[in-house]
């Protein structure tokens, strides 16, 4: 959709563009509070793009928000964007138009990898699906327990079927986006965040073996099931969809490390 009719649609709703469609980045772009503030901001602003908030060709948010979400100085936002597009992922652009582009959500260059099974792996996987667990079912009944905007759940609905609409090359980052707008409605931004964190560890793994279609349709079936329960304000039946969304890719990620 473009930014025209995405902004048309918005005013439909009485919401704006902001609000529908930058908010996804609250989770993932947190206040950086420790001394390492390169670090960090380098690996936030690669967690934007490997979760696709930000998908290859779109634009990153000005510097100045940035680095007012970040609460970082624009000389380490810029050193750390410079990184980024030394390593291949992003490209600025002059003009007006310009601005700094996101090229690719992966590592440019880099052979596919496979898991390879052993005891650490194994250990490694539990832990992430376990969290994962945690903080997304919570996520999913906390929002369910929300009385929602009308835009919340336009928007929620326009992240369902953009995963029904997604090729199976880009069905991972809208699958990303789904799960992080329901941890965002839960209207907890350190639970929103918790799930973000969660969604990179599995999202590190998912790439390591191959999108079955099977499962994909399946797995669209299970998010219209999440997102009927949230927006009906059934937080039990929010929760347990959720639950047993996870557990299919749980059984899946399993099946591969055997």
């Amino acid at each position: 959709m473009s930014l025209s009719r995405r902004a048309a649609a918005a005013a439909a709703l009485d919401v704006s563009p902001l609000a529908t469609e930058l908010s996804l980045f609250a989770p993932v772009l947190r206040p950086i509070r420790s001394g390492n503030a390169f670090e960090e901001t380098v690996e936030r602003l690669l967690h934007t793009i490997k979760l696709g908030v930000v998908r290859p060709g779109e634009r990153l948010p000005a510097e100045r928000d940035l680095a007012n979400r970040l609460r970082v100085s624009r000389e380490t936002l810029r050193e750390a964007i410079g990184s980024l597009r030394e390593a291949g992922y992003l490209e600025s652009r002059r003009g007006r138009s310009g601005g700094t582009f996101v090229v690719t959500d992966s590592v440019p260059g880099a052979p596919s990898r496979r898991l390879k099974p052993s005891a650490a792996a194994r250990n490694d996987l539990e832990d992430a699906l376990a969290f994962r667990l945690a903080v997304e079912s919570g996520a999913a009944q906390s929002a369910a327990r929300r009385s929602l905007r009308a835009g919340e759940r336009a928007r929620l609905l326009r992240l369902q079927n953009a995963c029904f609409e997604a090729p199976l090359a880009g069905y991972r980052p809208a699958d990303s986006r789904l799960h992080l707008a329901i941890a965002e409605l839960s209207g907890s931004p350190s639970l929103a965040s918790a799930v973000a964190d969660a969604r990179v560890r599995v999202n590190d793994l998912l790439d390591a073996i191959p999108l079955l279609p099977r499962n994909i349709v399946h797995s669209n079936q299970q998010h219209a099931t999440i997102v009927q329960a949230v927006l009906a304000g059934d937080p039990k039946a929010a929760r347990d969809a959720m639950a047993e969304h996870l557990d299919g890719t749980a059984a899946l990620l399993r099946a591969f490390l055997a």
